[in-house]
């Protein structure tokens, strides 16, 4: 079944000093692929950007680069976006066991952005972790189907870990989560990415939206006021890459739109860049993701 969504994201900083020359990078652009599309997408940035450029990067995720020469004092990004879903549940009971996956990805000499291969070592903010693969393995059962196992470990740590906003920042290392029992979507990304790739499962960070409004009946989803973060684990050549979401304790499916995939936040950030200024700076980050099918009084 496909769900179309109206999504509103605003992305809003406020310098204490004035900026005179900066340079962004954009990530806020749905993929085209992972079983959904995007109909409209309209961004606007204030002040007006004097350059524009447009381009994947190398994992595939659709970057816009930016210059502003305007002095300013203040940067908004309102993106709006429309973007039809059709993700049906995978067959987690055909996924490959344990042992076969790590031999399929060790035999797998794909160099391009969704290979396998970047996604078993340590990225830039995060790095294989003994301590939670040791963690995750309690339920690994060697002669059972890897998916399953999967969304079994993501149900432990939305158990297991509090979801509280404020305990932590984009920063925080997965020992520190992993120590504490609590943080964000972020942090259990993090902490799942770091076992398992201890474990040799390929898996990489998933960034997106979430739906703000659940169906009817259906409880409302942690995380959706903002841009939301899951992983996706490589499951062989016929499963792919498929997502689970910790925070959640579900696989990332109909409620979910994939923004950006990489080896950890760092790759994925939805704005980053270089500009000159003094003094600190504040931000504001929202979200609104509803599907066009429900109710407008929904």
């Amino acid at each position: 079944m496909t769900v179309r969504y109206r999504i509103h994201l605003h992305i809003g900083y406020g310098y204490r000093g004035t900026v005179k020359d900066a340079r962004h990078v954009l990530r806020v652009t749905p993929r085209e692929d992972a079983g959904q599309r995007v109909e409209s997408a309209r961004i606007d940035i204030a002040p007006r950007p004097a350059e524009i450029e447009t381009e994947p990067d190398f994992f595939g995720n659709a970057t816009d680069h930016l210059l502003i020469r305007e002095p300013h004092a203040a940067l908004a990004v309102d993106a709006r976006l429309v973007v039809a879903v059709d993700r049906p549940a995978p067959r987690l009971g055909a996924t490959p066991a344990l042992a076969s996956l790590r031999a399929a990805a060790g035999a797998s000499r794909e160099s391009e952005g969704e290979g396998p291969a970047h996604f078993l070592g340590a990225g830039r903010l995060v790095e294989p972790s003994p301590a939670v693969g040791r963690y995750l393995s309690e339920d690994l059962d060697a002669a059972r189907p890897l998916g399953e196992t999967l969304l079994a470990m993501s149900r432990r740590i939305r158990t297991e870990f509090r979801f509280a906003p404020g305990v932590s920042n984009v920063s925080t290392r997965v020992e520190e989560t992993f120590e504490r029992r609590a943080g964000v979507c972020q942090d259990f990304a993090h902490l799942l990415i770091a076992g398992l790739r201890a474990l040799d499962i390929p898996v990489r960070y998933a960034s997106g939206f979430l739906r703000t409004l659940p169906p009817p009946g259906k409880p409302r989803l942690a995380g959706a006021d903002a841009m939301h973060a899951w992983v996706e684990v490589w499951l062989g050549e016929e499963a792919g890459w498929i997502g689970f979401d910790p925070t959640n304790a579900c696989l990332a499916l109909e409620d979910h739109v994939l923004v950006a995939v990489g080896r950890d936040y760092a790759d994925v950030a939805p704005i980053d860049g270089v500009l000159m200024t003094s003094g600190p700076q504040r931000t504001r980050h929202s979200v609104d993701m509803v599907a066009l099918e429900e109710p407008a009084a929904a």
